[in-house]
């Protein structure tokens, strides 16, 4: 088997995998928007491409076939999958990745599980990613590891393959010193991901809490420290960062620290919204609201999310203007967890016991102030959603970066419409037409809202056409090509027919300036 000048490394598989027939086919993702394609898109620039990821296997299953070789609209590629038991499956990802991780990097103490990890097993299942990730990786090819649920696998590969280079990018916030110094096993997932070539970030403020933990537990120096590019900056957020440093030095070795936020795909959303479905639908929604104005929020349930915040912020709007009972429709989108999700099990029953309080306190016969789905909407049919909204209300509490918030500018082009955006999502620092708020703050919230309902047209068209721009500018192929530069300076290898796949992704993000 040939092996891979480029692997990357995510707990999910690049495909859907269905029952055809009896057999088992592996479906391409109907959407080329989202992360999963965006990163399957980077096969196109190298030589070979490897995928490795895991999947839940019965521990008698025979003849599992570990690696599968994957033809669609990307190329060709291996993956390689880990055959994990739900046991390993409920330690690693449901228990020490979202009970013990997930709250200590949203920064919610109060909420981390200490108790229940098997830290013997996260170690196991991260050597087990190393072990597939090395085993498909050519001599001095680039090993990408994505996210923090698979923290100790750079310093694994770092052991088994010195020759290959090693990229990490962090999907999450990371805390400041003091809130990730709680965690235990800090020591080892510092040194760990000091072990990497470079380590990407969303935003750098995210970039400089890492460089203060690495600081406060290791001999880490700065090389280099630059001023961040003023577009990607909104100063006066809780977010804002000034500089980013770029190069540090540890143990005789240099650790490149990049930040850039992962965009959406515009071009296929605005394909979506010129489509005629597209269309059709959104006659069907505006024709079913009449004349009530229409806000929307989405996400999926998850304390961090602030969907409480935001309901209880709805609340008191239809308190302080009880006309709005029948002139405003919210469609509020909670989509539940997996099963094996323990903690959010709460987060759902009281996200749905106020809604249910809301529309007993102020709905009629008639018409409901609020529609709580906990399905997800097909993307198509949310786009349509989002071309009809007047407002889109985007409040979590913590957010590494929130792609809804730029999938909704994205879909009003030539419209106007206000984004309600916490100041604690990583987007925020690069939406500077938003209406920002603190979701901490029942004040900052109420201001909010009725800003975003009661903004001049022409207001709301200035400040659509600013978001849209930047959310142009910087799109899914922007850090695609963004990402590919920083790879060329560690040396991932390409051919020569495959330089022009690279070179036509950087020829359309120059032709968006």
């Amino acid at each position: 088997m040939k092996k891979s000048n480029l692997v990357i490394v995510y707990h999910r598989q690049p495909y859907e995998e269905v029952m055809e027939n009896g057999k088992v086919t592996y479906r391409e993702h109907a959407s080329p928007n989202g992360i999963v394609p965006t990163l399957k898109s980077f096969f196109g620039a190298v030589d070979q491409g490897a995928w490795v990821a895991w999947k839940q296997t019965d521990a008698k299953q025979k003849n599992f076939q570990e690696v599968v070789r994957i033809n669609d609209s990307y190329g060709e590629y291996n993956v390689a999958r880990l055959p994990l038991t739900a046991q390993q499956v409920k330690s690693f990802y449901h228990v020490t990745s979202k009970e013990a991780l997930w709250p200590i990097l949203h920064s919610f103490p109060e909420r981390y599980n200490y108790d229940a990890v098997d830290w013997p097993v996260f170690r196991e299942v991260n050597k087990l990613f190393a072990e597939a990730a090395v085993a498909q990786a050519a001599e001095g090819a680039t090993i990408w590891i994505h996210d923090y649920n698979l923290w100790l696998v750079p310093g694994y590969v770092r052991e088994m393959r010195p020759d290959v280079r090693i990229a990490f990018f962090h999907h999450t916030p990371f805390p400041s010193s003091s809130i990730f110094s709680i965690l235990p096993w800090r020591d080892e997932i510092i040194e760990s991901l000091l072990a990497c070539d470079v380590i990407g970030f969303h935003i750098p403020r995210y970039a400089a809490g890492f460089v203060a933990t690495a600081r406060a537990l290791k001999e880490v120096e700065i090389v280099e420290e630059v001023p961040v590019d003023p577009s990607l900056a909104i100063r006066g957020l809780a977010l804002s960062e000034p500089t980013l440093p770029v190069r540090l030095s540890y143990k005789g070795r240099e650790i490149r620290m990049d930040a850039f936020p992962v965009g959406t795909n515009v071009s296929y959303i605005s394909e979506l919204a010129a489509s005629e479905a597209t269309r059709a639908l959104e006659k069907r929604i505006r024709s079913e609201l009449g004349d009530r104005r229409f806000i929307i929020s989405v996400g999926r349930t998850d304390y961090t999310k602030g969907t409480r915040d935001m309901l209880l912020a709805y609340e008191r709007l239809l308190e302080r203007r009880p006309e709005l009972a029948k002139e405003v429709q919210l469609l509020v989108t909670s989509v539940s967890a997996n099963q094996g999700m323990h903690i959010y099990r709460n987060v759902q029953r009281e996200i749905e016991q106020l809604a249910g309080r809301i529309n007993g306190r102020y709905g009629t016969l008639a018409s409901q102030p609020l529609l709580l789905m906990t399905n997800a909407i097909p993307f198509q049919e949310l786009i349509a959603y989002y071309r009809c909204a007047d407002v889109c209300w985007v409040t979590p509490l913590r957010d590494g970066l929130n792609l809804v918030a730029k999938e909704f500018v994205a879909a009003r082009k030539g419209l106007g419409g206000a984004l309600v955006l916490s100041e604690f999502t990583g987007a925020a620092v690069e939406l500077a037409g938003a209406v920002m708020t603190n979701p901490y703050s029942t004040h900052e919230m109420d201001a909010a809202i009725d800003e975003a309902l009661d903004m001049p047209e022409q207001e709301q068209h200035e400040r659509m056409a600013k978001m849209w721009a930047s959310v142009e500018r910087y799109n899914s192929d922007h850090w695609a090509s963004h990402t590919l530069k920083s790879f060329e300076a560690l040396g991932v290898h390409r051919s020569a027919s495959d330089e022009a796949v690279a070179d036509d992704v950087e020829k359309k993000v120059l032709a968006l300036r």
